[in-house]
């Protein structure tokens, strides 16, 4: 154990992906915006910035290139990206549009340190070195300037020679607008194209090219425009390549390009005619004296600001007239040119307070898996998962299918396990609070888990209106409390309040059939089933609601309130232990677990206290014996991480195989598995792996919590899957930002902005010290060392964005106030 106890407490940096890593996929892209992926050979990918996912999607024609001439040398000229990697098996070989017959670079190395990535690339031919430096905006408590329609990418140019060199590079991207597809034969058609115009223009400290189309208006599903512009001075563009037939088009662009690395205008002065578009090139070109380093600067943005008033393109308000609404960024642009010209003249501000964040997260001291895995999952909220509408609601699926979102409404159940938004954005959080409590609640307390009503939908399951789920409920009621403490918002919690005791007294009435404070009428979860019976997932939710409630109602000075919720805690708790207790860990009780298809009975559940992790992070204390809630997570460990999947049959989805590890949701180490167990038992699920291995560490478990957060991330590895991509039911799942929980329990930190409060408590033993921190107020850094004369421990809080003004500080057994 001891060298596996080193590599899990190791330090150093964060790893690298070369081009053969054809998973790792960094998206680029504000909340709720849209998003383009850059690939490890640098190339782009899966363009998603027209309301809808798009993994696998590829822009035809759109890519950089770089021509490069030493003095007295011969040009060399290739695509900035390195060698396509295999299988090379299409029907048809590469199409021209994909350029996959031009020269490309020999390697490249991906280094993503969230929200900026970088790419090196090397070549032998080149007289320069190259990297490439990509990011979106994205600063914590700005939600508007981290929902940006756009990235930047700056590509840094080193003379290598000892001679001076000229170098142009230049971006290639077609005009989308109107949609395009494939043939058989890999063609291009964009049958609904046409009158589409590439258009140069010039701004205050910026140029390029603006991509728009004639034929469709402001209102219109498929209206929409990209930019790609550049701040360095020296430019040369194309703004249609050749319109001829076959190969034309990329045979004249790269003998144009190639031929001295600037590119000839080919004059076409009208729109593109019906069913087609074009390609445009923007090039910017620099000469470098032996050794000099120059950046050569361009911007990507887009608007496509017209979406569905709605969940997917099957589901449809019913009121006249609003089947379209419009992105949240149409609030402060009206094009890709305005969101272009924002960027650039907020450049500075932007990147120093991007990068301030960049670095303040990962000066972190945890194992690098575990930044990663704190950092990488921040990229669902820049996803398509997530979206942003002009009237400030966020919404959120669950995750995404390849071309449209997966398992509508803003799910109770599965964004219960989300840590990152709420953290990082609470503005957000909360107003996805006022969805549940203000708009997708009935007159008797009854919750929707997914949010339909709002677009005037009512959500059907199984052929009728869909139940209350347990789990989301009460979890609903934890997060209310949680964004109160994390921001101190006192109008949120009055606001909400009156709904939120509504939904209590919902849970007394509808699934406590018996009257003894344990739910064990019919309780929809977030395994997409009914549990019945007391059980510990639903009960401890339980628990943890009444504990939140009765901390709400004292704070707004609810004495009877406060009284109802503590007697009915008790008695709860002490029955739900003297139910559900094993000796080993919680178990659903049921007399014939066969009575029912899809329970879990006497086995050992991921999820038993989850109600208790989340009450670890949101400081409501222990709910049930700790004693027992140390055993029984334990035992999870114990009976449910597995070393190898060799041989493990799973007949449901499968996420681990071959020789990986992870968490299973259940095993039954003492028989009785149901003849139909609960439907995704034998799976494993990231967000249940992280949400155990935080609760694993609150109960100072923590070479086991290590162990099972570098099992997920030595699976997104690059190759057998995207480290910025953890799937369930679908790409980019809400439930994997359940990691950022581990920041929260390995940093031991607590927050109460109501009585302007924050505690650490690092349970790592280091040195050293350092970790991020956020609250609905301010961010920064902690750290805390040895001071070598006193040997006392010193704790230092660096505020760096917002406001922690009178905040009181306890930490290393020192109190203080900022």
């Amino acid at each position: 154990m001891g060298n596996a106890r080193e590599t899990l407490f190791e330090l150093g940096p964060q790893r690298t992906y070369s081009g053969e890593a054809t998973e790792a996929a960094f998206l680029l892209g504000g909340i709720g915006a849209g998003n383009v992926s850059l690939g490890a050979r640098g190339e782009l990918r899966d363009w998603e910035l027209f309301n809808h996912p798009g993994k696998g999607v590829s822009l035809p024609n759109s890519y950089f290139a770089i021509w490069a001439k030493a003095e007295g040398a011969a040009p060399v000229a290739k695509v900035l990206e390195s060698k396509i990697t295999p299988p090379h098996s299409l029907s048809h070989g590469y199409h021209p549009i994909s350029g996959g017959g031009l020269p490309r670079l020999d390697a490249s190395t991906l280094r993503g340190e969230f929200p900026v990535a970088r790419i090196d690339f090397t070549d032998r031919d080149l007289p320069v070195s190259v990297s490439l430096e990509a990011f979106t905006p994205f600063i914590p408590l700005n939600p508007n300037d981290s929902g940006l329609p756009g990235a930047v990418l700056t590509y840094h140019v080193t003379n290598t020679s000892d001679k001076p060199v000229d170098v142009t590079i230049a971006g290639s991207l077609l005009n989308p607008i109107g949609g395009f597809s494939y043939d058989k034969f890999y063609n291009l058609i964009t049958p609904e194209a046409g009158q589409n115009v590439n258009e140069y223009r010039t701004a205050a400290g910026f140029s390029g090219l603006h991509l728009y189309s004639n034929k469709y208006q402001s209102g219109e599903e498929k209206y929409g425009n990209l930019s790609l512009v550049t701040t360095n001075r020296q430019v040369t563009y194309k703004r249609a390549w050749l319109r001829g037939v076959w190969f034309d088009f990329l045979q004249e662009f790269w003998d144009d390009f190639a031929e001295d690395g600037r590119l000839n205008d080919l004059g076409y002065e009208t729109p593109s005619e019906e069913g087609k578009t074009d390609t445009a090139t923007l090039g910017v070109y620099e000469t470098l004296a032996p050794g000099e380093t120059k950046p050569i600067q361009f911007i990507l943005s887009w608007y496509f600001p017209n979406r569905l008033n709605g969940w997917s393109e099957n589901v449809r308000v019913k009121a006249p007239g609003r089947e379209l609404t419009q992105n949240h960024y149409v609030n402060q642009f009206d094009s890709s040119w305005s969101a272009a010209s924002y960027l650039v003249n907020h450049l500075p501000r932007l990147q120093q307070e991007t990068f301030k964040f960049r670095d303040a997260l990962f000066s972190s001291t945890f194992p690098p898996y575990v930044t990663e895995a704190i950092a990488n999952n921040i990229t669902v909220l820049r996803s398509t998962t997530c979206f942003w509408l002009k009237d400030g609601r966020f919404l959120g699926y669950e995750g995404c299918f390849n071309d449209w979102g997966c398992c509508d409404g803003n799910c109770t159940h599965v964004w219960n396990y989300a840590q990152t938004l709420a953290f990082l954005f609470p503005s957000l959080e909360q107003n996805m609070r006022r969805t549940e409590f203000l708009e997708e609640i009935n007159d008797d307390g009854k919750m929707n888990f997914r949010a339909l009503k709002m677009f005037d939908t009512e959500w059907i399951w199984h052929g009728k209106e869909a139940p209350a789920a347990a789990d989301g409920q009460m979890g609903a009621i934890m997060r209310v409390y949680r964004e109160w403490k994390l921001t101190g918002d006192d109008t949120f919690l009055r606001e909400l309040w009156p709904s939120v005791k509504k939904t209590l007294k919902f849970a007394f009435n509808h699934w406590d059939t018996d009257e003894d404070y344990v739910f064990d009428g019919v309780q929809h979860n977030t395994y997409d089933i009914e549990f019945y019976g007391p059980n510990p997932l639903t009960g401890t939710f339980f628990l943890g609601a009444l504990r939140a409630g009765q901390e709400m109602a004292a704070y707004l000075g609810e004495e009877a309130t406060v009284n109802l919720y503590k007697d009915v805690f008790a008695k709860s708790s002490a029955q739900l232990e003297k139910l559900t207790w094993n000796g080993e860990y919680y178990v659903q009780r049921l007399e014939d677990v066969n009575a029912y298809k899809y329970q879990h009975g006497i086995g050992c559940l991921s999820d038993q206290l989850l109600g208790q992790q989340l009450a670890h992070l949101y400081g409501l204390g222990y709910l049930l014996p700790k004693e027992h809630v140390k055993q029984a997570i334990h035992s999870v460990f114990k009976y449910n991480f597995k070393t190898d999947f060799s041989n493990h049959a799973n007949c449901q989805r499968t996420y681990v195989l071959n020789d990986e590890q992870g968490l299973l949701l259940c095993s039954w180490p003492q028989g009785g598995r149901p003849r139909l167990p609960f439907v995704y038992s034998d799976e494993v699920w990231t967000g249940i792996e992280y949400q155990v291995a935080t609760h694993l560490i609150y109960e100072g478990l923590i070479e086991e919590g290590l162990t099972v957060v570098k099992a997920v991330r030595d699976r997104h590895d690059g190759v057998r899957r995207s480290p910025w991509n953890e799937v369930e039911c679908g790409h980019h799942y809400a439930r994997s930002m359940a990691s950022w929980g581990l920041l929260v329990a390995l940093s031991g930190f607590e927050f109460d902005m109501a009585r302007k409060q924050m505690k650490f408590a690092p349970v790592i033993e280091q040195e050293q010290f350092t970790c991020f921190w956020s609250t609905g107020t301010a961010w920064g850094t902690y750290s805390q060392a040895k001071n070598s004369a006193t040997g006392e421990i010193e704790p230092v809080v660096s505020v760096l964005h917002g406001d922690a003004a009178g905040i009181e500080v306890q930490a290393c057994g020192k109190t203080w106030t900022l």
